[in-house]
């Protein structure tokens, strides 16, 4: 009866044992860590971090003050502390542990059919799971029974005996573990409490350290790169005592890289710039913070503009292709010839594409070339149209430019984007070949109205020497208007006249006067340029045209020497007003 009477003892306890351990389990009942996150087993590192991040800011406590949310918010930890390594993500598929014990769930309930387990975590711990129904008598001596629970695996180790288990608790001398083939296979004490610790680790997890290739940002690059560039940034503010600046680094690299060419990126340390981190009003306080540099085409300059999505490569670079620069016009053919604007002196590109927006590419390209050319875009739905075969376009996209004199180039037809930035190099490419001929132009332009003013005659202006005479290396155009022959000597007399004397003021620029004759009755459209009725009272007048500016001042009182001389110099002097021009000036 002794024995019988210590062998109940032995049996109670080792049932009151079994029963804490499930009541422990059912307490802390939760989700693997695959489910806490919601993405499938086989997710990529990346589909897991995008996850991780979606759900931490959701149920942040700074943000989610709802019941239930920090413990969400922990849970959601460590999972990703598990799955965002890899040694401890392969530990748990195949152990169900993420040290590598073996003996625990791999990360699911059961084999075979399946079953509705219970998977055990902590802070970052060590898991196991009960599988009901699944508990076998093993048989023994003397009324006493020692069980086995089978993890549904055919791995040997998928089951443990409890036997061994009471065997080692109650016996000096045994390892209180779980043991299966001679092996310890259970939780493991090194000044934890069976094995479970609680890691407190950042808030978005750790990654592996990797070299970043992003530029560093210090207020001299800012304000000689980055400031009225045209070109967009993605810039980073950190302090080096921020968690998750390495995570934030990642992310702008992976944007950088899918837009390479379009955009570039930029980190700034505000420990060493708070000067410039605070008059931006970007210095980062709990975590870094990203921002887009971008430019204000009516404003003309440069802001920054915060991102506050979520923190996913998708999102964030959706946002700066929004922020991308509109330099380039965007105009509506509707069989009409196009003209571009020669005002400033740079040659022009026109886009023709069948997108209904400025293409992602051409607006980065204007932003980064806007100070060089002239940007135009339109849409065109049928190759056929008149105005694209006037372009002498005969496929698409293509793109035609022009240089200041109005000579036209089809530069690309039926482009292929392979990736962005071999295009946008070869884009490049394109322009500055385009910009080298307008240089060329331009010098052949200067050395021509040098020659005629040298040789102090008053040329009539015609179609092809427009550009040479009254071009933009001409500051000032004096250009005399006549309707008939008698007009055309009178004037033509006074000007070669006045064009030999020096006048009180020259130009701050030191470049001399142009002088020319316009026939008004065999080109009135030029005329109409700078009045709408093209000055029809008057048979002869003065034009001073500014073609750099594309402003002008006219003279229709009595003409003579005196009064031309008067006029001249007050054009030099300020003294005359100038008006807009309703268009650019044009001979057929």
């Amino acid at each position: 009866m002794r024995g019988w009477a210590k062998m109940r003892i032995h049996l109670t306890v080792s049932l009151l044992f079994v029963c804490s351990l499930c009541l422990v389990s059912l307490e802390a009942k939760k989700l693997d860590p695959y489910k806490a996150l919601g993405v499938d087993k086989d997710a990529s590192q990346r589909e897991i971090q995008k996850a991780f991040h979606k759900l931490s800011l959701q149920y942040h406590p700074d943000k989610n003050k709802n019941k239930g949310a920090q413990e969400k918010f922990s849970e959601i930890n460590n999972a990703y502390e598990i799955l965002s390594d890899e040694e401890k993500r392969k530990n748990y598929d195949l152990y169900g542990d993420e040290k590598g014990n073996p003996g625990f769930d791999p990360g699911h309930t059961g084999g075979g059919g399946g079953g509705g387990g219970y998977t055990y975590f902590t802070h970052g711990g060590p898991g196991f799971t009960f599988m009901p129904g699944h508990w076998q008598t093993m048989g023994g001596s003397g009324g006493f029974k020692s069980f086995s629970y089978s993890f549904g695996g055919s791995d040997p180790l998928d089951s443990f005996d409890l036997g061994d288990v009471f065997s080692g608790f109650f016996q000096g001398g045994q390892s209180a573990g779980f043991k299966s083939s001679g092996q310890s296979t259970g939780f493991k004490s090194s000044g934890q409490y069976a094995g479970f610790k609680s890691s407190a680790g950042s808030q978005f997890g750790s990654r592996s350290s990797t070299k970043s290739s992003i530029r560093t940002v210090n207020s001299q690059v800012f304000k000689s790169e980055i400031t009225n560039g045209g070109m967009i940034w993605l810039l980073l503010f950190k302090t080096p005592g921020l968690k998750d600046n390495e995570y934030y680094e990642s992310l702008i690299e992976e944007v950088a890289s899918s837009l390479e060419g379009v955009l570039k990126v930029g980190v700034m340390n505000c420990d060493s710039e708070p000067s410039l981190c605070k008059e931006l009003g970007t210095y980062p306080r709990k975590s870094p913070r990203m921002f887009v540099h971008t430019y204000n085409i009516v404003r003309k300059s440069g802001y920054v503009v915060e991102y506050h999505g979520d923190l996913v490569k998708k999102d964030l670079k959706v946002f700066c292709q929004e922020h991308l620069p509109r330099f380039s016009k965007r105009i509506n053919l509707k069989g009409a010839d196009f003209d571009p604007d020669y005002g400033n002196g740079l040659p022009s590109v026109l886009l023709l594409s069948t997108k209904k927006e400025t293409p992602i590419l051409w607006r980065a390209l204007s932003g980064l070339c806007h100070k060089r050319f002239n940007f135009y875009d339109t849409q065109v739905h049928d190759i056929s149209e008149l105005a694209v075969n006037k372009l002498g376009v005969n496929s698409l996209p293509a793109i035609v430019g022009w240089l200041k004199n109005g000579e036209k180039h089809v530069l690309r037809t039926g482009i292929s984007v392979k990736d962005m930035k071999s295009a946008f190099s070869d884009l490049n490419v394109l322009l500055d070949d385009l910009e080298k001929k307008n240089k060329k132009v331009a010098s052949s332009q200067a050395r021509k109205a040098a020659t005629y003013r040298e040789s102090r005659h008053v040329p009539l202006l015609t179609a092809s020497n427009f550009d040479t005479v009254c071009g933009e290396d001409a500051p000032v155009c004096i250009i005399g208007a006549f309707r008939s022959l008698k007009e055309r000597q009178t004037l033509e007399s006074i000007l070669s006249t006045v064009s030999r004397k020096s006048l009180s003021r020259q130009l701050a620029s030191g470049s001399a006067i142009s002088y020319a004759l316009v026939d008004a009755g065999e080109h009135p459209a030029f005329l109409r340029a700078f009045e709408k009725s093209g000055f029809k009272s008057s048979n002869k007048l003065l034009v001073a045209y500014k073609p750099r500016k594309g402003k002008f001042a006219a003279y229709t009182d009595e003409i003579t020497q005196g009064d031309v001389e008067w006029f001249i110099g007050s054009v030099l002097n300020g003294d005359v007003e100038f008006s807009k021009s309703r268009q650019k000036p044009k001979l057929s």
